[in-house]
C-alpha cells in the first residue's frame, strides 16, 4: 500500500487495528482526505450528520453557542482521535461546530459505508461503542466539574487534565505546546478571560506554572 494513501494516514488509529487487508482497502476507497488551515470550519451546528471524521494531524476544537451568544468549547481534539461518530446512533444534525485550532489533516467516511463497515466487523463496532461510552463519561464529569468546583478550581483541573493529555514530563517539571488563548480556556471551564487571566498569574507568581503563548510549564506538578 502507497504511503500516501488515506489508510496510510490512519495508521496510528487502534480503532482499525484487527482489520483484514481487504477491508482496510475497502476503507481506502470510501475515504476522502483534507488538508485544512488553522480556522477552518469542519461542520457547524444543524449541519446534516452525514460524515465521521478522524484527525491525522493538529488540533481540533468542538464547540457550542449560548443563547447569549457566547462559544462553550465542549472538547479539543488531538492526533488519533474520532469525532463526528454521533452520525451513526441517530444524530441527525450537528449539535456542535468544529474547528481547527492549527493546520490540520482529517479524513473522513460517509456515515452510511461506515455503518456497513460496522456490521461487517463486530470487534470495530464494540471499539466503536467504547468510544462513545468515554465520551459521555468525559462529559459528565465535566458537567460535574460545571456544578460542584468554583471557578479557580475549573481551571487548575482544566491545567491538570491537558498536562496530561498533551504534556512532555522532562525531569519534575511538565512542558506542554499549546495553542490555547487565555479566552479559549475560559470557553472551557465556563469562567471569564479576566479570571483564567488571575488565576495564571498568581500560579506564576508562586513559579508553580511558567507560560509563553505557545508554551505551557509546569514547574510544580505537586502543588497544582
Amino acid at each position: 500500500m502507497k504511503s500516501n494513501s488515506k489508510v496510510w494516514y490512519l495508521e496510528n488509529f487502534n480503532l482499525f487495528e484487527g482489520l483484514p487487508p481487504e477491508k482496510m482497502m475497502e476503507l481506502d476507497k470510501s475515504l476522502s482526505m483534507n488538508t485544512l488551515e488553522k480556522n477552518a470550519i469542519i461542520y457547524f451546528t444543524d449541519d446534516p450528520s452525514d460524515w465521521i471524521y478522524f484527525l491525522k494531524e493538529g488540533k481540533i476544537k468542538l464547540t457550542k453557542i449560548s443563547s447569549e451568544g457566547k462559544e462553550a468549547i465542549t472538547s479539543i481534539l488531538k492526533p488519533g482521535d474520532i469525532f463526528g461518530e454521533l452520525a451513526i446512533t441517530g444524530e441527525s444534525t450537528r449539535e456542535d461546530t468544529a474547528v481547527t485550532m492549527e493546520d490540520a489533516v482529517i479524513c473522513k467516511i460517509n456515515k452510511n459505508s461506515f455503518e456497513k463497515l460496522l456490521l461487517e466487523n463486530p470487534g470495530l463496532n464494540l471499539k466503536i461503542t467504547k468510544i462513545i461510552g468515554l465520551k459521555l463519561q468525559r462529559v459528565e464529569r465535566s458537567m460535574e466539574s460545571l456544578l460542584f468546583k468554583d471557578s479557580n478550581s475549573r481551571i487548575i483541573s482544566f491545567i491538570k487534565k491537558y498536562a496530561e493529555e498533551y504534556g512532555k514530563k522532562i525531569g519534575e517539571e511538565i512542558f506542554i505546546k499549546t495553542s490555547l488563548t487565555h479566552q479559549d480556556i475560559a470557553n472551557l471551564t465556563a469562567t471569564s478571560r479576566q479570571t483564567v487571566t488571575t488565576v495564571l498569574n498568581k500560579l506564576k507568581e508562586k513559579n508553580i506554572i511558567d507560560f509563553e503563548r505557545t508554551k505551557l510549564i509546569i514547574r510544580k506538578p505537586k502543588e497544582l
